[in-house]
């Protein structure tokens, strides 16, 4: 659809919010979500993204019989995130567009979400944890607290601490982060309240910290399964916002279910130049 901008002629893109991992707006982690009819340009959905200054911005369009998606922080395409599917399978339910199950073919391959009432479950692949490794003073530094134990599961890394209250009480260094970690750093710790709990930094890709991650829990899941030799878990995301995740480890892949609660509906202006 187009409409006229002063004498410009400007495309019209359907642009949502919505708070994902929550039952209540204000909560969760908050995704721009921007159903297409057909592909823009690599170069405007970071430009879209940019603007939203959310972090992540999913773009998806219908392919054959299911949806491709793409997701886009304020600085970088990412192959991988779970808010942003969960607030797009909210947002194609608002729009009729599945009943129980929906598909989207991604850079990190097929990802099923299953809607059964208001809760959303995300089917995802596992993050493969790679062997232990030493604590760097670099790693220690920009985190001020050192973990008890480290792992790197990519593209990130895992941080272990010996409590929740440790995790809680992190205050890093995101400077120093960006400068050596890459695309991001997972702290985690056993619960008291939930099986565990996590925090996730990424400044590298333009989120100093994310509320709820629903990709770090690729990697939290198998963890903490091994921990605590069980295969159903509930997880909090104790960031300022935070986030409830009903985990389970299921024939190799993660399930993070969890609700989304539908914020804003309107739409975006762009130049009829910038989709080309």
């Amino acid at each position: 659809m187009h409409e006229c901008v002063g004498l410009e002629i400007s495309v019209k893109i359907p642009m949502y919010q919505v708070d994902a991992f929550t039952q209540k707006v204000f909560a969760g982690n908050p995704a721009a979500v921007c159903p297409l009819e057909t592909w823009l340009p690599e170069s405007t959905m970071q430009a879209i993204a940019a603007e939203n200054n959310l972090a992540e911005t999913a773009f998806f369009a219908s392919a054959a019989n299911d949806f491709q998606i793409r997701w886009f922080t304020p600085e970088a395409e990412v192959a991988l995130c779970g808010h942003a599917t969960l607030a797009s399978a909210v947002v194609a339910r608002h729009l009729n567009l599945f009943q129980d199950r929906i598909c989207f073919h991604s850079k990190s391959g097929p990802l099923f979400v299953d809607r059964k009432d208001d809760l959303y479950t995300l089917n995802f692949p596992l993050r493969t944890i790679g062997p232990e490794i030493q604590v760097s003073p670099a790693i220690a530094e920009c985190l001020g607290t050192p973990p008890v134990r480290l792992f790197r599961s990519e593209p990130n890394y895992l941080a272990v601490f010996s409590s929740e209250e440790e995790v809680r009480r992190l205050n890093p260094d995101f400077r120093k982060m960006k400068e050596i970690a890459g695309h991001g750093i997972i702290a985690t710790a056993r619960g008291t309240e939930f099986d565990f709990v996590s925090r996730f930094f990424a400044p590298a890709i333009g989120v100093d910290e994310d509320p709820v991650t629903g990709s770090a829990h690729c990697t939290l899941i198998p963890y903490w399964s091994a921990v605590l030799n069980k295969t159903r878990m509930v997880a909090y995301q104790a960031s300022r916002r935070g986030g409830v995740l009903n985990c389970e480890l299921k024939d190799e892949r993660a399930l993070i279910g969890g609700y989304g609660a539908l914020y804003s509906e309107g739409f975006i202006f762009i130049s009829e130049a910038g989709t080309r």
